[in-house]
């Protein structure tokens, strides 16, 4: 067992060093800026609410007080609400590690800890990549906010070292700590709607297992699940950067790009929210999973069901039906959407496609596809139906 100092530069912060903290968030010039821009408030109604912050003196307190209205204000004005299914097969004095699908880089797992703390839940450590800490004080607020740190963009050696540890940070979270955890099934968002879990991921996860592979898979509890958007948070900007990659094999993101990214999806209009708790993997699939003599074909097989599970939890809406039809020139879900639905569907198409600023007709074959991927994956990993061309 690590003692927990091992982790103080990835770990989100305590309540005794929350003053500290929020002093120096709230002296920070560029995020009084953000936040006076963004809240709409006068300087002096911001001073006040500065002050409020400066004296709270717990972390839960601080997220009760501020971060959860700011959450429910961005739902309110930017969504038709969010609802939450399979808590009831959860034990609230458990932890467990949620493996989920990734679409927006804060309110996957945002709108999740609300949802959940609103239902009794205790709050659950987020991971977070560095590579999105691109100022201070984003580094200090997510980790107030319960956010662990994993190491992104650093050189192969201390790869190993991060990751290893990260892999402790987590199972010893699990096995030892208060709060569950929630992490990505993958690095980055799903950028095509494909939503794929990394083997590379559930290797880092038994770095830190003392154990055989089903007895180190099983204390972690895993929890795979979904969170579905009836409109993507930032559409545009995913068919925008596929289109930049297929032109440049060597494109990369600027750190403004992915500060672009937070932005757009806490603004633009998101529809419908699901969030879908898929059961614990159970003991059965472990073992089965296990008896495989390679490592890495435990690996790929324990993603695959990991996979399953969240396209069978995924809450297709409209939208992802219309946009199968589109793709695959078919009308094989007409009944699952009604004409006025298919009209919104592509008057919001025609509207987000306009900000890409790039070839109209392969931009839609990218935007149909991004909705469309969900349903495919259904029939054909749920369902075992394959009846279209690979869409992956």
């Amino acid at each position: 067992m690590h003692s927990m100092q091992n982790f103080d530069d990835i770990r989100p912060y305590r309540n005794d060093e929350l003053p500290t903290v929020l002093n120096r968030l709230l002296d920070d010039p560029e995020f009084n800026r953000i936040m006076i821009k963004y809240l709409n408030k006068g300087e002096d109604e911001f001073e006040k609410l500065k002050a409020a912050m400066k004296a709270t003196k717990t972390i839960e307190l601080f997220q009760g007080n501020f971060v959860v209205p700011m959450i429910n204000k961005i739902v309110a004005s930017s969504s038709k609400g969010v609802t939450i299914s399979g808590l009831k097969e959860l034990d609230k004095n458990q932890r467990y590690l949620y493996i989920s699908n990734h679409r927006d880089i804060i309110l996957d797992s945002a709108l999740m800890n609300v949802e959940m703390h609103a239902d009794g839940f205790s709050p659950t450590e987020i991971a977070i990549g560095s590579n999105l800490l691109i100022f201070p004080w984003i580094n200090d607020l997510v980790r107030i906010n319960r956010s662990f740190v994993v190491k992104r963009n650093i050189p192969v050696k201390q790869m190993l070292t991060s990751s290893k540890l990260l892999s402790h940070y987590i199972r010893q979270m699990i096995t030892r700590g208060s709060d569950s955890i929630w992490i990505a099934q993958r690095e980055g968002r799903a950028k095509d709607g494909n939503d794929i879990t990394q083997p590379a991921l559930l290797k880092m996860l038994n770095m830190s297992n003392n154990a055989g592979f089903f007895e180190g898979f099983k204390e972690l509890k895993i929890v795979p699940m979904a969170i579905s958007y009836e409109i993507e948070p930032c559409g545009n900007e995913k068919v925008a950067e596929i289109k930049k990659r297929q032109t440049d094999p060597n494109f990369q993101k600027t750190e403004k790009d992915d500060l672009l990214s937070m932005v757009s999806g806490l603004k633009n209009q998101k529809g419908r929210i699901h969030i879908q708790f898929g059961k614990q993997i159970d003991d059965g699939t472990l073992q089965h999973i296990s008896e495989e003599p390679s490592v890495n074909e435990r690996m790929r097989l324990l993603a695959e069901y990991i996979d399953k599970e969240i396209y069978k939890n995924y809450r297709l809406f409209p939208n992802n039906f219309i946009a199968y039809d589109l793709y695959f020139k078919t009308s094989k879900y007409a009944n699952r959407y009604s004409e006025t639905e298919k009209k919104e569907y592509l008057e919001l198409t025609h509207t987000r496609l306009q900000l890409v600023n790039e070839d109209i007709e392969d931009s839609l074959e990218l935007w149909l596809k991004m909705y469309a991927a969900p349903v495919y994956n259904f029939e054909k990993y749920v369902l075992g139906e394959v009846t279209n061309p690979a869409i992956i």
